[in-house]
């Protein structure tokens, strides 16, 4: 990236509400935070062990692995297990964890924290600052493959190392000794404190990630320092994380086992939380089930949850005939939106006509309008441009974790064969395959659900900068469009920067790599018997101060 000095300083202006969520967010506590709250009392002289039972949304995590996590569910299990200098409280302020105490110099490029002595791994050994040094070039080595990695690249030498053109020993990350480690950035970023919450910045124990290159995958080789460890991993059935006895603040834990079943039949889900074996419904433990959303919602039952993110189609523009601007502008301006919102997810969700969430605040502008007449005349040219005389056959990808993308591939495929005339095949496929596939590129188009990182237009629009980008499922870049994100980069005047922005959007939405269907909400019914589980407004779950009443 030219100039990512010129750029932190440009962030300096625009990132000073940075929020991250899931492990990338900050969060304000919903009304269940209770920290401190003591365990329910029996009468008998061993207090009765507190159990949560969960649910993992979408089945099997896909990895418990810090460095190469990149989805919701494997962020809670990481976060439950680990954690990194710094972690969100109750009151959703940011505050030292692994970390003791911290300084800044006088021009803001170099960080240096003092780890806390006591802290332990599961298995005893000390964390220490040499473990984040570890961990943070792990992540950026290229070999490692963290989608993730770029949230490192406000280091010094970061960036040039994660892409090939520099050296892991010119990241500005050092361990002065066991328990001082030194961070040197490439300009100022006030929000820095709040980054080394995020898990790509979390310590990992090196014995163990260097001798067992499976250890996330195994409860006897997942060594963590976080509120909880891994007892039982039964791939694809449950997963069970105990309290971590080793955990430096212990004493704020109270449940004693989380039990995370991998129910991807969101009826079944249902059924198992009315009777009480599951212990949350809906949000984020499963997808709520279409037909029953109507009947509890006017029951009261629900509670929405905003969130920021938009949910999609992705158009793989390396494969034809997607690798046609016109082909993918017809089947975007095809789609019946709010009809088909109001049907599978909600009355009342917005259907989206822009990338960027209105609640980030960017312009608000609806950049296409749906227009069936027109849709066909854009895939007639666009299949003439690219030599065919009719649609080869293609297929619509999806997750099969989640009920409502099956609802909303069907209701997709019926929409472009009444609007287009041409015949979708569908496909579901298990999540952890169908994220891999989308990853590698090996799929034609698919669902596609992005949320905020953290709380700024940039977050939406910097994954389409280039085709290399770890998160640009649709492999697509435009030179025009990739200066003006650079642009935003270096501009220090908000309205000016939002402008760039806007002027990016709408190249984005003209060339349509990624067609918009609904901005996202979160539904969930609350157990009034969970108490202190923080939902972080940009996403992600925290168990450390959660308690469940019996």
């Amino acid at each position: 990236m030219p100039d990512l000095k010129k750029r932190m300083g440009a962030l300096l202006a625009s990132f000073l509400i940075f929020q991250l969520v899931t492990g990338c967010s900050t969060a304000q506590p919903t009304a269940t935070d209770n920290k401190g709250t003591e365990a329910p009392k029996t009468d008998t002289a061993k207090a009765k062990e507190m159990v949560l039972n969960w649910n993992a949304d979408g089945g099997e995590p896909p990895t418990a692995d810090p460095g190469l996590a990149s989805d919701g569910t494997s962020f809670d299990v990481i976060t439950a297990c680990f954690e990194g200098l710094t972690r969100y409280g109750t009151d959703g302020k940011i505050a030292g964890a692994m970390a003791e105490t911290y300084s800044v110099s006088p021009d803001m490029l170099t960080y240096t924290f003092q780890l806390k002595k006591d802290a332990l791994w599961s298995n005893g050994d000390p964390v220490t600052a040499h473990d984040f040094e570890f961990a943070w070039k792990r992540n950026l080595d290229p070999q490692t493959g963290s989608e993730y990695a770029y949230m490192l690249y406000f280091i010094k030498g970061a960036e040039e190392f994660n892409t090939g053109k520099g050296s892991k020993d010119d990241v500005g990350v050092k361990a002065i000794d066991d328990h001082t480690l030194e961070v040197k950035l490439n300009s100022p970023a006030p929000f820095f404190y709040e980054l080394t919450a995020f898990p790509t910045l979390f310590p990992l124990h090196k014995k163990t990630v260097e001798t067992n290159p499976a250890w996330a995958a195994s409860p006897e080789n997942y060594i963590g320092n976080g509120p909880f460890k891994m007892e039982t991993w039964e791939h694809k059935n449950k997963l069970v994380l105990v309290k971590n006895d080793n955990y430096h603040d212990k004493g704020a834990v109270k449940l004693d086992k989380i039990v995370w079943s991998m129910i991807t039949d969101t009826n079944t889900a249902q059924a198992l939380f009315d009777s009480g074996d599951l212990d949350w419904g809906g949000h984020p433990t499963y997808t709520l089930p279409v037909d029953l959303l109507q009947s509890l919602h006017d029951e009261g039952k629900i509670v929405l949850d905003p969130y920021p993110n938009t949910v999609a189609v992705t158009f793989n523009t390396t494969k034809p005939p997607f690798t046609n601007k016109k082909v993918r502008q017809a089947f975007s301006y095809a789609i019946e939106r709010q009809p088909l919102v109001d049907g599978i997810v909600m009355p009342g969700v917005p259907a989206a006509y822009a990338w960027v969430p209105p609640s980030m605040k960017l312009s608000g502008n609806d950049y296409f309008q749906e227009d069936s007449a027109k849709a066909k005349q854009l895939l007639a040219e666009g299949l003439k441009e690219l030599g065919l005389t009719a649609m080869p056959e293609f297929t619509f990808s999806y997750g099969t974790g989640d009920d409502r993308q099956k609802k909303l591939a069907e209701a997709l495929q019926d929409q472009w064969k009444k609007n287009l005339g041409v015949e979708v095949k569908i496909s579901g496929l298990e999540e952890k395959v169908f994220l891999q596939n989308k990853r590698s590129k090996n799929y034609q188009f698919a669902y596609r659900n992005w949320g905020a990182d953290f709380n700024d237009p940039i977050n939406f629009l910097e994954i389409f900068k280039d085709k290399t980008v770890g998160t640009n499922d649709a492999a697509w870049e435009n030179e025009q469009y990739r200066k003006l994100i650079v642009d935003s980069y270096l501009e220090l005047d908000t309205a000016k920067r939002n402008a760039i922005m806007q002027q990016a959007e709408q190249i984005l939405m003209d060339e349509m790599p990624i067609a918009p269907i609904y901005y996202g909400v979160r539904p969930y019914i609350q157990n009034d018997k969970v108490k202190g589980l923080l939902l972080n407004p940009f996403g992600g779950r925290d168990f450390k101060y959660t308690t469940v009443e019996k």
